[in-house]
């Protein structure tokens, strides 16, 4: 028997090596069991000495008030633990689309990740949305099936369908089998080393049993492990010659392999388990030290200097200068705003001030904490490859660079997705009008996907964010942690406006304003874009033709009319604007007079280019028992939805569909109703859509513009 524990307790030590830390995230589809398995790592590392539980509302990673009665994970939370003498830093992330700006943001900063796949559904939409977040940040990553106890689980199934999403930038590649399934699910057996692993019901799974691979098992395994070689021997030349000459294969030798293709982001071995039942967790810990990088396997870290926009490097080393990424901020109510930064390069201590960049600020670190979920722990020092909860920076905000005063450097800022989804919200008496501005300005702080406006027709305050669950959690969290009484209106899409059509306006303006003559004209050129894509500002003016900063002007006088369109109002998004040509008299031109041309006459190139109202598309995947698709395809039918597919699954058929934003409130009620509670959906945004004739005139009139 062997018995597997900690290396020691909570505290990070601040020499720590380097090449024994892990920065991870874990991630996955909604209630794949990331907060399950998060909790399984915690107690089996000595962390916490009592296993917490989604559905009781006690685990230590879900500690909003809001997460442990909807037993789902709403913001990230940061904790560290030691696992066989390796420090490993974990961000739990959300699995909600609604919050997929909390992986976003983890991902950013992190090594390396554990992605996670439930064993009956297999690749699901968020665990896509997820896998794409960690592709664009370059996070190598593992994967680990989970709920092999379920019924119907499968594990080569899984294998598969991520071969299928995911197999053509990445080897998809098991490193495990399991040891049965479904209720005869009793451990795993590690290709790597051709061992089995059981572990004991009584001590919770902490003690695991290493034995022979059983007789049954023993051509499956054999053939898994010949399939895992041939994958990982591209990254070893000593392991293909070892093969190729039939010498002995050492563990050390594969998983050196299988660790260059990992740090390589070039592979992704596959573990598995079921975290509820206490199985497969240790040997998953052996997988995070043994194959994910270090932050010095991460190595050099590129970012730009803030004046002149030279590269610079930054080298994860003590004598490098300082230098890390804020990547949230939240609230505390014990020592106020906190900053969760990672560090790149160098060191500071308590008390020293660093640059923020973007601000060409100073900014003085009054207290360093090592964060424990929502727990601190305070430190003296921040060091490369750290990441800790900083307080004292007052004016820096999400995706900012902070870094040493005579060695500035910017790194590459997030980008969030704008929100889809907007309600009036109002305080409920004049006394909460402060307190509701002051909560207002935390969440907008806090949540870069969560908006405050002022609706220029009714004075109304919006606030917006990125579903029905985003509003109703920042309403709750007004109420419980801000108390303030609030008064909600009906929940409104958040639409936007593009053009269809190319055109070319040649504008000039010629006034008088407060007795002085104002003149400019200019030549804009308008063509329509991705509506990804906001407005793009381009400047062809030939050098020396006219005052730069009238053409400065051009660009602001745009930024502005481009808040509202010409049609709706709505914020205009997906067209570009080239300036060839700005023109000027002596004393009658000024920046206030090319504003003024630049924002009248992108109007009306805007109405000359067939203006169009976009809607927010949403994709959708729909789980339900096959008696119960021809009610649910006719409802989805008279919401506008574009059926994608269907396909068979072991707990119902899955309709893919696309749909309108504005045709999906309440849509949870009509689908349980429809399926008797069987049914099961997810939602998150996809594109923005052009509005066919009949609906466009249909929101206009509604708007009382037509």
């Amino acid at each position: 028997m062997r018995l597997y524990q900690s290396a020691g307790g909570m505290t990070m030590n601040n020499v720590d090596d380097l090449h024994n830390v892990r920065n991870i995230g874990i991630m996955a589809h909604i209630d794949a069991g990331k907060t399950t398995t998060t909790e399984r790592i915690l107690y089996y590392t000595g962390l916490v000495h009592k296993m917490g539980e989604v559905h009781d509302g006690n685990t230590v990673m879900d500690w909003m008030v809001q997460e442990r009665e909807r037993g789902i994970t709403i913001t990230s939370a940061a904790i560290t633990c030691r696992w066989n003498g390796f420090a490993i830093n974990i961000i739990d992330t959300p699995g909600h689309v609604d919050f997929t700006i909390e992986v976003e943001r983890s991902l950013r900063v992190l090594d390396g990740a554990i992605a996670i796949f439930d064993s009956v559904g297999g690749v699901e939409p968020q665990s896509e949305t997820v896998w794409r977040q960690a592709d664009h940040y370059g996070v190598p990553r593992i994967a680990f099936v989970n709920k092999m106890d379920r019924i119907g689980a499968d594990f080569n199934k899984v294998v598969a369908m991520m071969e299928a999403k995911f197999g053509a930038q990445k080897r998809i590649v098991p490193v495990q089998i399991p040891i049965g399934k479904e209720d005869s699910f009793a451990g795993v057996v590690d290709l790597v080393g051709m061992r089995a692993f059981t572990y004991s019901e009584e001590s919770l799974g902490a003690d695991v049993t290493e034995g022979e691979i059983p007789a049954a098992l023993a051509g499956e395994a054999q053939a898994a492990r010949e399939r895992m070689l041939e994958a990982v021997c591209d990254y070893s030349d000593d392991l293909m010659h070892r093969m190729v000459e039939g010498a002995p294969l050492s563990v050390e030798v594969i998983n050196g392999a299988v660790r260059t293709g990992v740090t390589a982001d070039k592979l992704v071995p596959v573990f598995c388990g079921a975290a509820f039942r206490n199985k497969g967790i240790q040997q998953l810990l052996d997988g995070v030290v043994t194959f994910l990088p270090s932050p010095l396997d991460r190595g050099v870290v590129t970012g730009t200097h803030p004046k002149t926009g030279q590269a610079l490097e930054r080298f994860p080393k003590a004598s490098d200068p300082f230098s890390a990424l804020v990547f949230k901020i939240a609230s505390d109510p014990h020592v106020g705003r906190l900053a969760f930064a990672r560090a790149y390069s160098g060191s500071i201590t308590m008390r020293d001030v660093v640059l923020n960049p973007r601000t060409e600020t100073r900014e003085r670190i009054m207290r360093i904490f090592l964060m424990h979920s929502q727990k601190r722990e305070p430190q003296e020092e921040f060091h490369a490859g750290q990441i800790m909860a900083l307080v004292g920076l007052r004016d820096t905000k999400t995706g900012d660079t902070i870094c040493a005063l005579d060695n500035p450097i910017v790194y590459e800022r997030m980008t969030f997705p704008s929100p889809v989804i907007s309600q009036s919200i109002e305080p409920k008496s004049t006394a909460d009008e402060e307190k509701l501005s002051l909560a207002l300005d935390h969440l907008v702080d806090e949540d870069p996907t969560c908006t405050v406006s002022v609706d220029k027709e009714t004075g109304q305050r919006l606030i917006a964010g990125m579903g029905e669950l985003h509003l109703e959690i920042l309403r709750d969290r007004l109420t419980r942690e801000f108390n303030v009484g609030v008064h909600v209106g009906k929940q409104q899409v958040s639409y936007r406006e593009s053009i269809t059509q190319a055109t070319t306006e040649n504008f000039e303006f010629s006034q008088t304003i407060g007795g002085k003559n104002l003149y400019a004209r200019i030549v804009l050129a308008l063509t329509p874009i991705d509506p990804a894509q906001a407005v793009v500002f381009e400047n062809k003016v030939a050098p020396g033709f006219v005052d730069q900063r009238f053409v400065a002007a051009v660009k602001q006088g745009v930024a502005e009319a481009a808040t509202g369109g010409v049609l709706s109002g709505y914020p205009l998004v997906g067209v570009r604007v080239v300036c060839t040509h700005c023109y000027a008299r002596e004393n009658e031109s000024n920046e206030m007079a090319f504003k003024i041309a630049a924002t009248m006459g992108f109007n009306q190139a805007c109405r000359n280019a067939g203006p169009v109202i976009l809607e927010p598309m949403m994709k959708v995947e729909l789980i339900a028992p096959e008696n119960y698709m021809g009610a649910l395809l006719s409802d989805l039918n008279s919401r506008r939805g574009k059926i994608i597919g269907i396909t068979a699954r072991s707990d119902g058929q899955v309709i893919d569909a696309e749909t309108p934003l504005s045709e999906m409130f309440g849509y949870a009620t009509s689908a349980r109703s429809l399926s008797q509670g069987r049914a099961l959906y997810t939602m998150q945004f996809d594109h923005y859509e052009a509005t066919n004739k009949a609906i466009q005139e249909k929101l206009l009139a509604s708007m009382g513009r037509i």
